[in-house]
């Protein structure tokens, strides 16, 4: 996109401007659209790309008889190293199955094993609860939501238009500002509410299990806007990702440990029993990515392996079929090989503030999804409870804007400033290449003070090489991902204790007297300020 031909359209009219299409914004845009608004749609890519489609475990609810909320809020919390917000899990997960129960309504499909669910069991959960479809359970229920979004006549999607600034008037947001792909043109929307539904950022770092459009852009326009950002320290890194020569960081389900898969060291020991006796390799995602870490440097390995052995081939190729496909098409047969296995980024559990029907701190703007803090997941998240997250405060964002009755604006003026100052594309690549390079060695599994420090210098340099934000949308992912990882370094240096995904070499223990609280801050005039 050439700069000095971008044109602002007209503004266009909708009630409700939702940016991102995975779990949290569909549900949010159906309840919206049931109370008789207009809602709009936006997503950067086509509307199925996010998060949501990648999604293979499950979704986590207390369905089955002898199940109880109780219990799975129990676990919940216990995942959450101390800083789950309890009446934020309680919403979670007693609201859960009805979510569940509707879903399927909608027409979701889970496994059934003689006419019951088969449920699952994943790593810090304490009995089976987590519902599948195969091991593509976040494309059955993208699908789903998709075909119910496709029947209501007041939802319209709106693909390749990607939000990069919200606008505001009187301290309340009046609209966003959209980038659009296809005209090379900014699309002012004037609309009652906005909804961040963007996902993820596991893009930040080199090695991710994320779909590539988790580039943290949600967070940052709400970090721009000035809105309250909570937690952003807490990055959960997946324990075991696909370590193969030439092939993507493809998630390993954590469901496959779930069914009996073992870790192993390079020597073929069984290792767990060292970091979690009772445990083992359903420990908490942070407990296991750490304990193949040290495994990594003790054995001075490049992977460890993840053993399926010993399980029956056919309840393999059926149970886990897209993982098995995957696999062959590198050339691994996991009924016969054990698979090599690295931690990635996958999940962060900071994000936008919000309260528990979604309200961020400024005024129409409302959060739901991975992209937002309701401290539903505190330090670290319990497995397959992302999902459920997204269809339960998916479904609340948008019952809250139906009952906060915000006016449509009536004033919009345009007030984005455009940077007419391009990057070549091999620029702007190195700069994509760099930065996620940066956070993996400053802000990965391990961190440390002068380590965090070195890469929040480092991220300014190469904020400096752009000068401005880029109105192009790779240059713009570029950008943001600089942005977010700024915020996410400089609220690991400030968080000086170890607590669930957020591990300090210098800080080991964790801290309660001074540190069982939310890490908030926000971004005010080129300045980070913890609140």
């Amino acid at each position: 996109m050439d700069s000095d031909l971008i044109k602002i359209e007209s503004p266009l009219k909708t009630d409700v401007l939702i940016l991102g299409s995975g779990i949290a914004g569909l549900r949010c845009a159906i309840e919206i659209a049931k109370g008789g608004l207009k809602v709009t749609v936006a997503t950067k890519d086509f509307p199925k790309e996010s998060n949501t489609l990648y999604a293979q475990g499950g979704i986590a609810a207390a369905v089955d008889p002898d199940d109880s909320p109780k219990s799975h809020f129990e676990d919940t919390i216990r995942a959450g190293d101390g800083l789950c917000k309890e009446e934020a899990v309680k919403v979670l997960v007693e609201e859960g199955p009805e979510r569940i129960r509707e879903l399927i309504s909608f027409g979701a499909e889970f496994d059934k094993k003689a006419g019951v669910y088969h449920l699952t069991k994943e790593g810090a959960h304490s009995l089976r609860r987590i519902l599948h479809s195969g091991d593509s359970t976040g494309k059955e229920i993208e699908q789903t939501l998709m075909k119910q979004m496709a029947i209501t006549s007041k939802i319209e999607p709106l693909a390749y238009s990607m939000g990069i600034k919200l606008a505001v008037n009187n301290d309340r947001c009046v609209g966003a500002y959209l980038l659009d792909e296809k005209k090379s043109t900014i699309l002012p929307v004037k609309c009652r509410a906005v909804v961040l539904a963007t996902g993820g950022a596991g893009r930040l770092f080199q090695e991710s299990t994320n779909s590539p459009i988790a580039t943290g852009d949600g967070m940052v326009v709400a970090l721009e806007a000035g809105i309250e950002m909570a937690n952003l320290e807490f990055v959960q890194f997946h324990p075991t990702a696909l370590h193969l020569k030439n092939a993507p960081r493809f998630l390993l389900s954590e469901s496959m440990r779930g069914e009996g898969a073992i870790l192993r060291n390079t020597k073929g020991e069984r290792f767990m029993e060292k970091y979690d006796k009772n445990l083992m390799e359903l420990a908490p995602r942070d407990v296991v990515a750490r304990a193949i870490v040290s495994e990594l440097k003790k054995d001075k390995a490049p992977h460890v392996f993840l053993d399926l052995t010993h399980l029956d081939p056919e309840f393999i190729r059926n149970r886990f079929p897209t993982i098995y496909a995957t696999c062959i098409s590198y050339g691994l047969d996991i009924t016969k090989e054990m698979i090599p296995v690295h931690p990635a980024a996958h999940y962060i559990m900071g994000g936008v503030k919000t309260d528990l029907f979604a309200r961020t701190s400024l005024k129409g703007v409302y959060a739901a999804g991975e992209v937002s803090c309701t401290g539903v997941h505190g330090a670290n998240r319990l497995a397959s409870n992302s999902l459920l997250e997204g269809l339960v405060f998916g479904c609340r964002a948008g019952r809250a804007i139906l009952e906060d009755t915000l006016p449509m604006p009536t004033k919009f003026e345009k007030d984005i400033e455009i940077n007419t100052q391009t990057l070549s594309p091999e620029v702007v690549n190195e700069l994509r290449r760099q930065t996620p390079s940066l956070m993996w060695q400053g802000a990965g599994i391990s961190r440390n003070g002068s380590g965090l420090e070195n890469l929040f210098s480092e991220l300014l340099n190469l904020e400096a090489i752009f000068g401005k934000a880029p109105f192009e949308r790779r240059a713009r992912e570029t950008w943001n991902m600089i942005q977010l990882g700024k915020a996410i370094s400089i609220s690991a240096n400030y968080r000086t204790e170890s607590r669930g995904a957020h591990f300090r070499e210098d800080f080991p223990k964790r801290d309660d007297i001074r540190w069982k609280r939310d890490t908030t801050l926000i971004y005010k005039n080129g300045k980070h300020i913890f609140l």
